[in-house]
């Protein structure tokens, strides 16, 4: 083999080696700093009076302006930034909503109370319901996907898919699909939900507060971080009710991945299978630790001139993971989804909207 033809060779052997990994804090430095640009971006913006006008919070432009990256300039960074963009988008979000215990006492907890959880479980039901009569009578879809993009829906989106998949044992691909119509849904919520509210406000539609409205957002949104979002969107008390209804409903994870485990297993021995029995549950340890802070809060035991400054911080890992989720959110996922999933997730996000206006109406009525 000649000088020159070796020499092409070797290059086409090292075009075809894999990018070079950075190890330890180097591997998530990367995707941190890039979603740390785009988060003071979202601050700086979110301060200028004909953008905070709109609604429109550091927390939503973080996710506006990483669907924006994500979708142009973020694939050629990704092999570098995934790591941190990863760590921004669950590890971050988990700490953000653990610190936003700091801006809770026990006193507001107690004001959503019994209506918030009869909402929210009266919601979970109906919705997993519905997304399993729908999709597999109407849709025809298989009942891994129907089960996945309901457990999406009616619990915690994205989390909720992927702690439901060892207990379906489902296919890699179905969960994909699943998470995509959670992301798809969810962050459309994030701007319709403020919007209704100021519709509502003008027209007298429903007879909700700022509360009673961060109550439904809760109740009824897919993400904690599109929940916090939408919150914000509307007001301080509306996001701070949206939060507590929300983690309420995350923590109904548990006994819900328990039961549908439960299920599994005898429908496994009722088929002969041979790997009936108890599955790996996620517990989210994550809104158990947002109820301990919001507790430590109500002690009055940290210094009033240290809040600020965690709330800052707060809001800064808040905006940090909604860079990362919309810098993962890629419109490619709505012809990866397909249409029948699209529209059974469709039709469960007009339900979560007017069915679930309509059940905080009549239970909030009772309750009141």
């Amino acid at each position: 083999m000649s000088t020159l033809a070796l020499k092409n060779e070797n290059k086409k052997t090292a075009d075809k080696r894999p990018l070079p990994r950075l190890s330890g804090f180097g591997r998530v430095l990367p995707g941190l700093a890039l979603t740390g640009v785009i988060t003071a971006l979202a601050l700086w913006l979110s301060d200028i009076p004909a953008l905070s006008h709109l609604g429109l919070s550091a927390l939503t432009l973080a996710i506006v302006i990483g669907m924006v990256v994500g979708n142009t300039v973020y694939p050629a960074a990704k092999p570098w930034c995934e790591d941190g963009v990863t760590l921004a988008k669950q590890r971050l979000l988990r700490l953000g909503i653990i610190l936003y215990g700091l801006r809770l006492t026990f006193a507001q907890i107690a004001d959503v109370g019994a209506t918030g959880i009869v909402i929210d479980a009266l919601m979970l039901c109906s919705t997993f319901a519905l997304a399993c009569w729908l999709g597999q009578r109407v849709f025809k879809l298989d009942r891994d996907t129907a089960m996945l993009i309901g457990a999406g829906s009616s619990i915690c989106g994205a989390a909720a898919v992927m702690a439901t998949e060892p207990v379906l044992n489902a296919k890699a691909e179905k969960v994909t699909v699943a998470v995509a119509t959670v992301v798809i849904f969810g962050t459309a919520a994030i701007f319709l939900y403020p919007w209704l509210w100021h519709l509502n406000a003008q027209y007298h539609w429903l007879s909700f507060t700022a509360a009673q409205f961060g109550i439904y957002t809760g109740s009824t949104v897919h993400e904690v971080a599109q929940v916090v979002a939408a919150g914000q969107g509307v007001s301080p008390d509306a996001e701070n009710a949206a939060v507590i209804a929300k983690m309420i409903r995350v923590m109904m994870l548990a006994p819900f991945l328990l039961l549908l485990s439960g299920w599994k297993s005898r429908k496994e021995v009722q088929q002969g299978g041979q790997n009936a029995g108890m599955r790996n549950i996620t517990i989210p340890w994550f809104a158990l630790l947002f109820i301990l802070v919001a507790a430590f809060n109500s002690l009055n035991i940290l210094p009033h001139s240290w809040i600020p400054s965690l709330i800052t911080l707060d809001t800064v890992l808040l905006a940090m993971a909604m860079a990362a989720l919309g810098l993962t959110t890629h419109m490619s996922a709505l012809r990866q989804a397909g249409l029948k999933p699209m529209l059974l997730a469709a039709l469960l996000f007009i339900w979560l909207i007017v069915g679930g206006a309509g059940i905080n109406q009549l239970v909030q009525h009772l309750f009141g």
